[in-house]
């Protein structure tokens, strides 16, 4: 947030002003949820014009490993967000021990999300592979191509996610004083990364539970 003042006659008023970074990113950020949306009715859609091919298709799924993959995700949103917490107190490296996860500053909680993003990540295209082997691909049904393209448009939101992350970990090496910027930098980006994390619950709760 920034803050300008405005002179009354006697008195000095502050008027706080939302940081333009932050709007911005929550202004696309609607954006990306209407593409999401879209993607959802397309889902549905095959879904309700192609009898219980979804049914049977999605009985090839493996929900426990899939339910591994998105605690991972969840779970990487928490470690965000301690990142965040530290770049609001402007601190960007640890003060301790690495072990010390107390000390920890934003540098290390961004490259521990970063980290498992990038397993959830290696993960997803496990499960593909999978998949392609039991011969569920993009292209040999509408249930292959409403799977494919849900969750690799999501798949795709994640690895940029995670180059965000570098950019923001790289922002705070290379600047000699870690300042409001660079806190904000974290701040927006965090802001998209709990915004693919809820979407990947849509995706998970509608893919691999709803029959």
């Amino acid at each position: 947030m920034t803050s300008t003042s405005l002179s009354h006659p006697g008195t000095t008023q502050l008027v706080r002003r939302p940081n333009s970074v932050a709007v911005g990113t929550i202004v696309w950020l609607g954006s990306e949820v209407m593409f999401f949306a879209a993607l959802f009715a397309i889902y549905f859609t095959l879904r309700s014009t192609t009898g219980d091919l979804f049914q049977n298709e999605s009985s090839l799924l493996n929900v426990p490993f899939a339910t591994i993959n998105t605690t991972i995700l969840v779970l990487s949103s928490v470690t965000c967000q301690f990142g965040v917490f530290a770049a609001e107190r402007l601190q960007k490296e640890r003060t301790g021990a690495l072990w010390n996860v107390k000390a920890w500053g934003m540098v290390e909680w961004f490259f521990l999300t970063y980290a498992m993003g990038a397993v959830f990540i290696i993960l997803q295209v496990f499960e593909y592979a999978v998949l392609v082997h039991e011969g569920v691909t993009l292209a040999t049904s509408a249930y292959g191509s409403a799977f494919y393209i849900t969750t690799g448009f999501h798949g795709l939101h994640v690895s940029g996610g995670l180059i965000a992350f570098l950019f923001v970990i790289g922002r705070a090496y290379a600047v000699k004083h870690f300042g409001h910027k660079e806190a904000t930098s974290a701040i927006v980006v965090s802001y998209y990364w709990h915004f693919v994390d809820v979407v990947w619950i849509a995706l998970y709760l509608i893919i691999y539970w709803l029959r």
